[in-house]
């Protein structure tokens, strides 16, 4: 489950980056292998996870909603309580202890739904780093609250205009800002995506999530769930909650989880207004690295959409075409619609406000619960909390 030497993940992955951007990231990858491999740097970032981000994160037991599903006992992880509401903070906590070591003064990040911007902006406000923030008008103006909060931590907001101003223009951005700064600057790409190391380093920094959740489940229940489940962007979240889970394959047949990863239909698959990569897409490069996208018959990347800023994206990350190609996960998808509920009835049922991203997956249990299997635990990674989102939802009118 690791990349090899070039970063690949079977066929996916890769570095495919301008000549400048060469040192830059080898450098990167000689810090990352030698700190994680040092004690002095995981203490420091484990100090910073507990004592700064809060964690371990709860796993909660969600009595309410698993009542109203047929068959299945569903257990929150609880990411949204993490400091700056979201599983980003474990990320950019890391590569900003990285980034320090490597001597570098400022920090660049693209956001979409603006929790990994929050994120960043707080990392260089907490380790005195100049930070700058490329976000595309659009979500910028769907997310405004987190900008408002940017700002607040100290770090210059860049609002992109160019083509959907969503996240895909966020990135290029911000790469063409990284390819005349890389001497001075790191690049803290928020998802499991990018050039090699990212995918594997952002996949590291989020596994927390999972080894977190898979002891606390055993200490709960004596034995490991049959279910986990997470939404996928790019899929940071989902493969911090998976990999340590999938990890499990030399156990007996019967203790490894099924695992489901959740992308956004949209307005539905059939047509052109979603961002179910893993659905709809095929075998590209984009931003760095090879893995599916959604492109058309010509390779240029199509427009997509979702109700979820963060999950507004074209590409995913190479780790997970990989899995998708195995096997050994499986991709769904969810539209608008039912994220929307289930975001609401979240809210209704447990007093916990979701971000829509995390409602993806939320949704995908009332799929399960149609199954009519009884007796099945399920361990959701709540990714993120709504607040931000609530601009965008007529809720609570009545």
């Amino acid at each position: 489950m690791q990349p090899d030497e070039r970063g690949y993940f079977g066929a996916y992955g890769g570095s495919f980056v301008p000549e400048t951007l060469v040192p830059a990231l080898e450098e990167l990858t000689l810090t990352l292998d030698r700190e994680l491999n040092r004690k002095d740097f995981l203490e420091e970032l484990n100090g910073y996870l507990q004592d700064f981000a809060g964690r371990p994160t709860p796993l909660y037991h969600a009595a309410n909603l698993s009542a109203s599903l047929t068959g299945l006992e569903v257990y929150l992880k609880r990411e949204d309580l993490a400091h700056t509401g979201a599983h980003k903070i474990n990320n950019t906590l890391g590569q900003g202890l990285l980034a320090r070591r490597m001597g570098k003064k400022r920090l660049i990040a693209e956001t979409g739904a603006g929790q990994h911007g929050v994120a960043t902006a707080t990392v260089g406000a907490l380790l005195n780093l100049e930070t700058v923030v490329y976000m595309g008008a659009e979500d910028a103006r769907r997310q405004a609250p987190n900008v408002k909060r940017m700002k607040l931590l100290g770090a210059e907001v860049r609002e992109v205009q160019e083509g959907s101003a969503t996240l895909k223009e966020a990135t290029n951005e911000a790469i063409r800002h990284w390819v005349a700064s890389s001497e001075d600057s790191h690049y803290i790409i928020g998802s499991v995506v990018g050039p090699h190391p990212y995918p594997y380093m952002v996949r590291t920094f989020q596994e927390v999530i999972g080894r977190e959740a898979k002891s606390q489940f055993n200490n709960l229940m004596g034995k490991q769930p049959d279910i986990v489940m997470a939404c996928v962007g790019g899929g940071s979240n989902a493969l911090g909650i998976f990999h340590p889970f999938l990890g499990m394959e030399g156990l007996a047949e019967e203790v490894i989880p099924e695992i489901y990863g959740i992308e956004a239909a949209g307005e539905g698959l059939d047509g052109s207004k979603h961002a179910a990569t893993l659905s709809r897409g095929s075998p590209g490069v984009l931003h760095g690295s090879l893995s599916y996208l959604l492109q058309d018959a010509c390779g240029q990347v199509k427009p997509v959409h979702s109700i979820s800023a963060g999950l507004d994206y074209p590409g995913v990350g190479p780790e997970h075409a990989f899995l998708r190609d195995e096997r050994k996960v499986n991709y769904r998808s969810v539209t608008d619609e039912e994220a929307r509920q289930a975001f609401e009835k979240l809210c209704r049922l447990e007093g916990i406000i979701p971000a829509l991203e995390s409602s993806h997956a939320l949704a995908y249990l009332e799929h399960l619960s149609r199954e009519n299997i009884e007796g099945r635990t399920v361990v959701v990674c709540l990714s993120g909390r709504g607040d931000k989102d609530l601009d965008n939802l007529e809720v609570g009118s009545e």
